[in-house]
């Protein structure tokens, strides 16, 4: 079994508010006349079919955007089955028409064989450039592309910003793939951190049995609190937000 952090996009089957001293601090020199985005460590419950995990992200904002790096491991039984750990990261520009990927990394030692994967994003020359395992890839990009971490943090700006769009696109392992996108309308969710009005935001790949729902909450930037993924109408993955913690950039 394949599987990817969701802050990553999940594949298996990335409160308080924040005082405003920490606003002021965490704002990037780009921000400025847009929302953004507030860096965090935030925590996740997660259950893949029967096994059980946990995911922790950390965004932190950087001179051009953010960097955020995420890490799934397995918890309670699930640590007799399962092995090893995926860590994934990526840093990104934004300003005020989005998002820009830059360096996307994955470590994958969960799945049957390890994986690893490495690219840089030359958005002058047009390509994305990198390695799965010992093969090298080149992908010419097209137009605005996201990276399986970057994704995620498009969609909560773009809802911070009001401009979501029903299309996006996604560099999956060497492939571009059209990622489909739709507001799903909103439903009182209850996770370990609490109880919250989110937004439903529905998304899958193209010729996918895979529907991934994020169930996103204003306050915290519309990062998910749950995070849901159904293959053949059978629930294969739930993540719940456990914790959340605003910080400072480091």
């Amino acid at each position: 079994m394949r599987t990817q952090c969701p802050g990553i996009w999940a594949y298996g089957p990335s409160i308080s508010l924040v005082a405003a001293i920490l606003l002021m601090l965490a704002i990037p020199a780009h921000a400025v006349g847009e929302s953004h985005l507030t860096p965090h460590k935030a925590e996740y419950k997660v259950k893949v079919y029967i096994l059980s995990g946990k995911l922790i992200t950390k965004v932190n904002a950087t001179d051009d955007g953010y960097s955020v790096r995420s890490e799934l491991h397995a918890a309670g039984l699930a640590r007799l089955f399962v092995r090893g750990v995926v860590i994934e990261s990526s840093t990104f520009s934004a300003n005020e028409d989005g998002i820009r990927p830059m360096i996307y990394s994955s470590v994958d030692k969960i799945s049957k064989e390890d994986v690893y994967m490495d690219f840089a994003f030359d958005w002058d020359a047009k390509l994305a450039t990198g390695t799965i395992n010992e093969e090298e890839i080149s992908v010419p990009l097209d137009g605005r592309v996201h990276d399986r971490v970057s994704i995620q943090y498009e969609l909560m700006l773009d809802l911070i910003n009001d401009r979501t769009s029903e299309e996006y696109t996604l560099l999956d392992d060497n492939k571009l793939k059209r990622l489909n996108v739709s507001n799903i309308g909103t439903k009182t969710v209850k996770v370990p951190f609490g109880e919250f009005t989110a937004v439903g935001i529905q998304h899958r790949k193209d010729k996918s049995d895979r529907i991934t729902t994020l169930w996103c909450v204003e306050e915290l930037d519309y990062l998910p609190v749950l995070i849901e993924q159904h293959r053949d109408g059978k629930r294969a993955l739930r993540a719940e937000l456990a914790t959340y913690v605003p910080t400072a950039s480091e």
